[in-house]
C-alpha cells in the first residue's frame, strides 16, 4: 500500500521537475545580485568596470573596506540607524500590541467604531506637505521623533496582531484568570505577552527592517549630516556619488576616484546589510510561526 502511495505518475514527475526548475531560477535571481555585490567589494575596480567579474573576485583588495572603516560619516550614520531602529521599534511594537489587544476583546465596547477610524487612515491621508507642516509645527524637524513617531502605529500591523490575539488567546483563559482575581493589566503582561512571542518577533522584524532601510523621512525631516541614518549616507554615495572627501585624500585623478567610489559603494552595501542578516536567524523560528496567522488549522 505504501509503495503504491509513493509511486509517482509521469505527470507528477514533470510537475516536480518544473517546480524545482522554477524555484532554482528564482533562487539564483535573488542570490546572485547579493553575491555579486559581495565579490565586487573585494575586487579590483578596473575589473568591475571591464565586466570581467561575474563568478569569482579578481584582483583581491581591501582598499574599499579600509577607507570605509576610517570614515567617521559612515559610522555616525551606522550609530544613528541603530538608534532609530531600536527606539522606533520599541515604540511601534508597544503601541501596536496595546492597540490590538482591546480591539481583539469581544467585550470591548466601541471596538467597531475605533476600527473604522483606523481603517479610514489606510485609505486617506493628508499628504506629504500637510504632514511636513504638522511635523514642523510640533517642533520635531531635525529630531529623532520626526522619524519614529509619525508612523509608529501602523494599521495593517494592528490588524495582524489583533487577528493573532483573536485566534490564540481564548476567552475562557481570560475568564478563568478574572475569577482568580487577575486584572486586565496583569493578564495582558503575564499571560498574553508570553503567548505572543511569534507575533512579537514578526513585528520586531518588520519594524527593524523598515527603520533600518528607511531614508525618505530622514531626507525630508533631517538637516544635519550628523543625524543622517546609514541608508541616507548610502543613498548619497550610490545616487549622487557624494563620498566623504576624507576617503579620497590620497586619490589624485578623477578616474581613480570613480574606481575607488565603486569599491566604497559595494562595501557600504555589505556593511549596511549585516545587522539584518545577523538578526534574522534568531527570529526565524518565531517569524515562521507568526506569518502563518490565519492559515487553515487541522
Amino acid at each position: 500500500m505504501n509503495a503504491l502511495l509513493k509511486r509517482k505518475t509521469k505527470a507528477d514527475m514533470w510537475f516536480d521537475v518544473i517546480n524545482y526548475t522554477v524555484l532554482t531560477i528564482g533562487m539564483l535571481l535573488i542570490l546572485y545580485p547579493l553575491y555579486f555585490v559581495l565579490i565586487a567589494s573585494f575586487s579590483d575596480p578596473n575589473q568591475i568596470y571591464s565586466g570581467e567579474i561575474w563568478l569569482f573576485p579578481k584582483g583581491l583588495t581591501l582598499d574599499g573596506y579600509e577607507r570605509i572603516f576610517h570614515d567617521s560619516t559612515i559610522w555616525i550614520g551606522y550609530g544613528n540607524s541603530l538608534l532609530y531602529a531600536i527606539v522606533g521599534t520599541a515604540i511601534s511594537v508597544t503601541l501596536t500590541l496595546m492597540a490590538a489587544y482591546p480591539l481583539a476583546r469581544k467585550d470591548f465596547v466601541g471596538r467597531g467604531l475605533f476600527m473604522w477610524f483606523f481603517m479610514f487612515t489606510m485609505f486617506f491621508s493628508g499628504g506629504l506637505i500637510p504632514t511636513y507642516l504638522l511635523i514642523k509645527d510640533l517642533n520635531m524637524i531635525n529630531t529623532i521623533w520626526a522619524l519614529v513617531l509619525p508612523g509608529a502605529a501602523g494599521v495593517f500591523n494592528i490588524i495582524i496582531v489583533r487577528t493573532f490575539f483573536q485566534s490564540t488567546i481564548p476567552d475562557e483563559m481570560r475568564e478563568a484568570a478574572f475569577i482568580d482575581g487577575c486584572s486586565n493589566t496583569k493578564f495582558f503582561v503575564s499571560m498574553v505577552l508570553p503567548l505572543s512571542k511569534p507575533i512579537i518577533a514578526v513585528m520586531v522584524l518588520y519594524h527593524v527592517v523598515g527603520f533600518w532601510n528607511g531614508f525618505f523621512d530622514a531626507m525630508i525631516y533631517l538637516n544635519e549630516e550628523t543625524k543622517f541614518p546609514l541608508q541616507l549616507v548610502l543613498r548619497n554615495i550610490l545616487v549622487q556619488n557624494q563620498v566623504n572627501s576624507s576617503m579620497m585624500i590620497d586619490v589624485e585623478s578623477y578616474a581613480a576616484k570613480l574606481r575607488v567610489t565603486e569599491l566604497i559603494k559595494y562595501g557600504v552595501i555589505i556593511i549596511a546589510s549585516l545587522p539584518l542578516l545577523v538578526l534574522y536567524p534568531f527570529l526565524q523560528r518565531y517569524f515562521v510561526k507568526g506569518v502563518m496567522i490565519g492559515s487553515i488549522k487541522g
